[in-house]
């Protein structure tokens, strides 16, 4: 106790009493700006395609971005990212790097419809490939040929560049992504163009969802060779390491909420890079379907979770949930 017989920490408690009191000395805060919303888009036309293991999401097709464009830039959402379901896959993920590939169509369709809407260009071959491996299967064993692939990967970003992407941001795990991209964007007079690369990505279960969503599940195997282990966080800082020296501007942290460790031990090796968070699809499947049953409140529970992201260190955060937290936080400022 204190000489006056209260106990110290009753300063605390007054501090908690009035919610005003609590919002002004609240330590961590989340606004729409924040968050970077998925997007999948798929060939045809007329397409919203809902995503049954994602609700409230959809495979919108070229000439349907629009709507969904408006209702994105109404909430506040500065960011999205983009994911491409082609017409044709084969063995090398042409429609990636082709100049009429289904993201290189959508790129100025959104930045006709909301020129201010940040563009980040997811860059792998999961999507593209029949085979759904992040690259170029190696001809004598089940694995990615790790240096055909890159020269691709470089392709890709290129061709996603030229289209109008904002930010270019490699997912495929290969060694070596980041500089054979970041010097061919150079070469193609995209020096100004950043990199925000996937470096700490794990071989998780909680991707399941995205993979229907782009309809990218492997058709053999697994992906544990190029990704990283869960059982990991020492491996994420060397990983963080070796982008950053190859040219990285921006790193992030894939999953996110069962991950908050790892996001806050790279933000304090590496605090002066912007640092991204992947609030995955199996998240947030797991939260939805939660909700549903009425086993959690859901606006209470997802707004918990992001601000934890938060709170661990992430500066932004690639969410699902983008939509319906900034929709909340909106409602919550009037």
């Amino acid at each position: 106790m204190s000489q006056n017989g209260r106990f110290p920490n009753t300063r605390l408690r007054r501090l908690r009493q009035n919610a005003h009191v609590r919002a002004l000395v609240r330590e961590t805060h989340l606004h729409a700006g924040q968050f970077v919303l998925p997007l999948f888009i798929r060939h045809g036309q007329g397409v919203k395609q809902p995503i049954a293991s994602m609700p409230g999401h959809f495979q919108w097709s070229v000439d349907r971005l629009e709507e969904e464009i408006q209702s994105i830039t109404e909430l506040g959402i500065r960011s999205v990212i983009l994911f491409g379901i082609p017409a044709q896959k084969d063995p090398l993920g042409q429609d990636a790097y082709a100049d009429d590939g289904i993201i290189q169509s959508a790129i100025p369709v959104i930045k006709k419809a909301a020129p201010q809407l940040l563009v980040l260009s997811d860059i792998c071959f999961c999507e593209y490939t029949d085979h759904g491996h992040c690259g170029v299967i190696h001809p004598h064993h089940h694995d990615v040929d790790n240096d055909k692939t890159l020269a691709l990967l470089a392709k890709q970003a290129v061709s996603h560049a030229r289209a109008g992407a904002d930010v270019i941001a490699p997912s495929g795990s290969m060694d070596g992504m980041v500089q054979a991209i970041r010097h061919a964007l150079d070469e193609a007079g995209f020096q100004a163009i950043p990199v925000l690369s996937y470096a700490v990505k794990y071989a998780s279960a909680m991707y399941g969802p995205f993979r229907q969503a782009a309809e990218g599940a492997p058709q053999f195997g697994d992906r544990q060779t190029y990704q990283m282990d869960v059982a990991n966080a020492n491996e994420a800082i060397r990983e963080c390491a070796l982008d950053i020296a190859e040219g990285a501007d921006m790193l992030m942290v894939k999953p996110a909420h069962t991950y908050l460790d790892v996001i806050c031990r790279v933000k304090q090796t590496y605090p002066a890079l912007p640092l991204a968070a992947y609030h995955t699809s199996g998240e947030f499947a797991m939260m939805k379907a939660a909700a549903e049953k009425g086993w959690m409140d859901e606006r209470k529970g997802v707004m918990e979770v992001l601000t934890a992201i938060r709170r661990a260190g992430a500066d932004f955060i690639i969410t699902y949930y983008a939509k319906e937290a900034a929709a909340w936080l909106k409602a919550s400022s009037m």
